[in-house]
């Protein structure tokens, strides 16, 4: 084998431990300590006359966080706030009106859209398999 192949092939190695490295401590890192029903809790203190709705589990800024959507008494607008999932620390608290509203609702419309895209595009691939 020439040094051109041994070469390459090293850094295509190391490439892949990389890789994998990153993909395993992404997923360490990635592990809420509180649960869903904890966090709620702790939005509902930034909004107490509030109506807690909709939460989920994401990355946001690299730091993984429960965000919750919650409704105000006589308002279109709601207040979403974000609880960190490991330290339970509020992380971001913002009002949105019903164009915000709206607009968010568009993106994750087009977004599920993208996915399911996706997700029947690789379901193609395989029965053709």
């Amino acid at each position: 084998m020439n040094s051109k192949k041994i070469t390459s092939i090293v850094v295509a190695l190391g490439l892949c431990l990389s890789i994998t490295k990153a993909f395993a401590v992404e997923s360490v890192v990635a592990k809420p300590k509180l649960t869903e029903a904890q966090a709620g809790k702790l939005a509902l203190k930034k909004v107490p006359h509030g109506k807690l709705g909709e939460g989920e589990l994401e990355m946001e800024n690299g730091i993984l966080v429960y965000s919750f959507d919650i409704s105000l008494p006589d308002s279109k607008s709601i207040v979403e706030v974000q609880v960190n999932a490991v330290t339970g620390a509020i992380v971001d608290v913002a009002v949105e009106g019903p164009a915000e509203q709206a607009k968010e609702a568009a993106e994750d419309k087009k977004a599920g859209a993208t996915e399911k895209g996706e997700k029947g595009e690789k379901a193609e691939g395989k029965e053709k398999d």
